[in-house]
């Protein structure tokens, strides 16, 4: 009998169990139908091109924390291929953020040359260049094509498009500290992914606070933690150094987090209750949800 007409009775005749046990079987029925044939196909592709080449390309267009969250996967691959970037500028975002500082464009022009030098310090990519119909052996943006919820720990987006994990524990990103600017509390906070249960206005009674966002998002902050300073960033390479050398790191749920994370430096995350596809994943990391953790934490690492 037709799954509809069998649910419908059992609706009818109060058959609880059963009306659910056929809603469930259709559930699943049609996530099964979900899976495009063209989807495994190019899985295996991918797969087949890592395993039958010793130099692979790899394509991501962004945003920039989903091209900084590819890169634990593209540093296990190279433990045994060569690894070159290939990232593809200007493409468009067929969604919309609050207050994106790129608009409507996942990576712009502007944001590789920013990006450039961070990339070029990472001894396991052997080339970073921006796309220009070059061969493609993995494309990482392909995750977006799976049939799956990305509400799951944005490293592990990747390793299912490759068949591969990597130690979300160990560092992916290497930088030398900056020459000047150390042991700061560095702040970054955007405008999106914030978490409405938390406040950052007890800030106002520590010192040695640097912000390394926009210049909006500063002058928003400084409104409730007056005593703010702001450094505004030459590139990415720098922003990355001076996390390394800071005391600890706090942001929500943003690019300069991937770089914290990356880089295993002590940090704080505003958990984003809508999307949590990021946290901590070493001893020395806490991410918070409401303002009485978000407190207790950061006084116990201002005073570590």
């Amino acid at each position: 009998m037709n799954s509809e007409i069998l649910k419908f009775w059992y609706k009818i005749t109060n058959n609880k169990s059963k009306y659910l046990e056929v809603k469930h079987a259709k559930r699943e029925q049609k996530k099964r139908t979900t899976l495009n044939p063209e989807v495994l196909k190019t899985l295996k592709q991918f797969k087949d091109n890592i395993d039958s080449k010793t130099e692979i390309n790899l394509s991501h267009s962004g945003h920039l924390g989903d091209l900084i969250y590819a890169l634990p996967i593209i540093k296990e691959l190279s433990k045994t291929k060569t690894c070159n970037l290939i990232v593809k500028v200007n493409q468009p975002y067929n969604g919309q953020y609050f207050k994106h500082p790129s608009g409507n464009i996942m990576i712009s022009e502007r944001s590789f040359n920013m990006l450039l030098p961070l990339l070029k310090e990472q001894s396991y990519l052997n080339s970073v260049t921006v796309y220009t119909n070059q061969t493609i052996d993995v494309d990482l943006d392909f995750f977006r094509a799976l049939p799956i919820s990305n509400q799951f720990h944005s490293f592990r987006w990747y390793y299912h498009l490759v068949g591969k994990q990597a130690d979300m524990t160990l560092p992916y990103l290497d930088v030398k500290p900056h020459n000047t600017i150390k042991d700061k509390i560095v702040i970054v906070r955007t405008f999106r992914a914030r978490n409405v249960f938390i406040d950052y206005s007890f800030l106002k009674h520590y010192d040695n606070l640097l912000f390394l966002g926009t210049k909006d998002e500063y002058e928003d902050l400084k409104q409730s933690v007056p005593n703010l300073e702001f450094y505004d960033v030459k590139d990415f390479l720098e922003l990355a150094q001076i996390i390394k050398s800071c005391k600890f790191y706090l942001s929500n749920q943003t690019f300069a987090y991937a770089i914290a994370e990356g880089l295993k430096v002590p940090r704080l995350l505003e958990a984003y209750p809508d999307y949590p596809v990021m946290f901590p994943t070493t001893p020395n990391g806490a991410d918070f949800y409401f303002q009485e953790h978000f407190e207790a934490y950061f006084k116990t690492m201002y005073n570590a």
